[in-house]
């Protein structure tokens, strides 16, 4: 997975790999109405509810930066 945004523009791509293959993707395409994160997501099993969406269901709107993670795993 992979997300680009400044100032609320931007964009994401997403893969999901399975027992060595490519399973699902790249995806940059959001013509189901879902972002390609939350399509990888769900491939993946993760399960969203109301009011939320796959990313913030598993817990991946916790640092919205790569300082944020760093700091978390210190």
């Amino acid at each position: 997975m992979e997300a680009e945004y400044f100032g609320g523009a931007g964009e994401q791509r997403a893969a999901v790999w399975a027992d060595g293959a490519l399973a699902w993707g790249p995806s940059d395409d959001r013509a189901t109405g879902l972002s390609p994160i939350s399509q990888a997501l769900r491939r993946l099993g993760a399960m969203s509810g109301p009011g939320q969406d796959e990313f913030t269901a598993v817990g991946l709107d916790r640092h919205r930066d790569n300082a944020g993670w760093v700091a978390a795993a210190s």
